[in-house]
């Protein structure tokens, strides 16, 4: 199997450095047409340059690639819009998306602004609203569409002052969830992507968070020399042009790229405990049955709301059944 994007169209938002960059230039190499988005700001989101982007453009044309660049922003419904304008002007469809745009500004919870959080939130979340709602309209008439979220596992699992970043992070995962379940009657596939790199994001986490040391002790027990070649960007691009990519049947997953290891993450279900409904359980009988509630050795993991219905009701019914 070679996997080869010939006659398809990405939109690479953040194209213009670090993981994008290696996105765009790796798309091409397989035959994509590439939109390369980028602002030109630095880590912090701070300022502005056209050449981010154009030097990426540049480097596909000189490798004898197609490319054409995007320097509106992503914050914006009308920036999003532009975007995806670019990319029917240049190439006439949109084939795929990655949300990859995105930077830091971090701070301990209690001490966040209105500014540090509505501008990580305006990028990051509504940055991806912004570029998917124009193109997944574009990919329904077409019957045809990959996108990709750019999650964190600093928000599904958590990192001490990047509340913004992080809850902006597991917002993407909601968002994928549906957009999965809305687009696959449309032949549109969505999943969410826990990259880990050496970036220059890097420069904008103070080292002021390892004052929670419930985490920051964990850092004496990892062995970061084992890793240390794995750490480039270039390590994550193999799982992302899968999922792009027509051979990928996958949908609402969440896939983490961790120094070359791929691996599925997903949020489940315990079985859990009822009563059988025979009367209103107590907080008393929650905290006597806390271990069968919190017990992952039988798990379900839901694809809807709906879902997670089936085996709640199969376990209320065999509670019933126990007291008769």
């Amino acid at each position: 199997m070679t996997i080869r994007f010939d006659g398809r169209v990405a939109v690479v938002t953040g194209g213009g450095n670090g993981l994008g960059r290696d996105y765009c230039l790796k798309l091409a190499e397989r035959g994509a047409r590439v939109v390369v988005n980028d602002l030109g700001g630095s880590g912090s989101g701070q300022g502005a340059s056209r050449a981010t982007a154009d030097a990426v453009v540049e480097a596909i044309r000189t490798a004898g690639g197609q490319a054409v660049a995007s320097h509106d922003s992503v914050a914006t419904r009308e920036g999003g819009t532009a975007i995806v304008g670019t990319a029917m002007k240049a190439f006439g469809r949109i084939d795929i998306v990655v949300n990859n745009a995105g930077f830091l500004r971090n701070d301990r919870f209690e001490d966040l602004t209105d500014q540090q959080i509505d501008a990580v939130l305006g990028v990051h979340l509504k940055g991806a609203f912004h570029v998917t709602q124009p193109a997944y309209r574009v990919m329904k008439d077409q019957g045809y569409g990959r996108i990709l979220f750019t999650a964190s596992a600093s928000g599904l699992y958590g990192h001490p002052w990047q509340a913004n970043y992080a809850a902006a992070k597991a917002g993407l995962v909601g968002l994928m969830n549906v957009v999965a379940l809305e687009g696959e009657r449309h032949g549109i596939l969505a999943n969410a992507l826990l990259p880990t790199a050496t970036t220059r994001l890097a420069a904008e986490v103070p080292q002021g968070w390892m004052e929670v040391t419930n985490v920051s002790g964990l850092l004496e027990r990892i062995d970061f020399a084992a890793v240390a070649d794995g750490m480039g960007v270039e390590h994550n691009t193999p799982l992302v042009l899968y999922l792009l990519s027509e051979q990928c049947r996958s949908t609402q997953g969440c896939y983490s790229a961790l120094a070359g290891r791929y691996a599925q993450v997903f949020i489940a279900s315990a079985q859990g405990w009822s009563n059988g409904l025979r009367s209103l359980a107590s907080p008393e009988d929650v905290a006597t049955h806390w271990e069968e509630i919190t017990d992952l050795r039988r798990h379900h993991r839901p694809r809807s709301v709906y879902e997670e219905f089936l085996p709640a009701i199969e376990r209320i019914k065999a509670a019933k059944a126990a007291t008769k």
